[in-house]
């Protein structure tokens, strides 16, 4: 689903809503941080009115006022009485496929030596990411007080489909990155202070904590084997599985597109802080 503002760049967001108790329930993935459970929904005639944040101190209450017809969804964002962006979405694909019965050859993605392969993006004049001693490094340090221009994050030129991937991290305390699948899905580098399990090392960001009790690690070199096959993810952490063959039910915050059914980049969070290392990044794509 994508929000179009009158800049007319539009931006991911996604939403389930499930049937309950005949009443209507479901949750959103804003353009940016977790998951949440939206507020309430009614219907308005033929429209569907949805509470995405209630009124505060602040300003009055975000509403998405929809449309529904087959698998589209159409409609208009507003605040208050007051429309903003176009909201336009449609039914996500299941991408429900069988475990590709063989793999490539294991590819570096990432030379060591330069950034060939790969672009910043967002930020991306203030991009803080450079190849040094064989590692893809984002020199970004922790900082108190009052920050700066936020870096940028960085992704692949190429695009995959299904994949096997092998990367290598090493997070300083405090340090905040994330590993994005297709470009959508969030596997969570380094931590937001320890207090949601989903938003911790390995996570599927707001989605799944990871299993295996074993610890964000940081400050230590951490291998992650992740296998994407459609929607289903397997990671395996320092040869511990830490999420076994999941359903992923959305892009979640800060992807780059609402497209799930394409094949999309490879990129790795630098907005946040922390000098965050990278290395031995290879794929595996399957096999058609």
């Amino acid at each position: 689903m994508n929000l179009t503002p009158s800049s007319g760049n539009p931006y991911p967001q996604w939403m389930e809503l499930v049937e309950k108790d005949g009443k209507v329930e479901g949750r959103i993935q804003p353009r940016g941080g977790a998951v949440r459970p939206i507020v309430a929904t009614k219907m308005e005639g033929e429209h569907l009115v949805i509470t995405v944040n209630d009124a505060t101190q602040r300003g009055p209450a975000t509403t998405w006022d929809v449309t529904v017809a087959g698998d589209k969804l159409s409609g208009v964002e507003k605040r208050g009485d007051a429309a903003g962006p176009a909201i336009a979405g449609v039914r996500a694909p299941a991408l429900k496929r069988s475990m590709p019965k063989t793999w490539g050859k294991a590819e570096p993605i990432f030379n060591g030596k330069d950034l060939t392969g790969w672009e910043p993006i967002g930020n991306a004049q203030n991009s803080k990411w450079v190849a040094r001693d064989g590692e893809l490094v984002n020199d970004n340090p922790v900082v108190e007080g009052p920050r700066g221009p936020s870096a940028a994050n960085i992704k692949t030129t190429r695009k995959f489909d299904d994949f096997k991937l092998h990367i290598e991290v090493n997070c300083p305390e405090h340090g905040n990155s994330g590993i994005y699948l297709r470009g959508r899905y969030e596997i969570q580098v380094g931590t937001e202070g320890g207090t949601v399990p989903s938003h911790e090392m390995g996570a599927v960001y707001g989605h799944f904590a990871p299993a295996g009790n074993i610890g964000n690690k940081l400050g230590q070199w951490t291998s992650f084997d992740i296998t994407l096959v459609g929607r289903y993810v397997t990671v395996v952490r320092d040869g511990v599985k830490i999420h076994d063959n999941v359903e992923l039910p959305g892009p979640t915050g800060g992807a780059l597109d609402s497209n799930e059914g394409e094949a999309g980049p490879f990129f790795l969070q630098g907005d946040h802080q922390g000098v965050i290392r990278y290395r031995n990044i290879t794929i595996q794509e399957a096999k058609k």
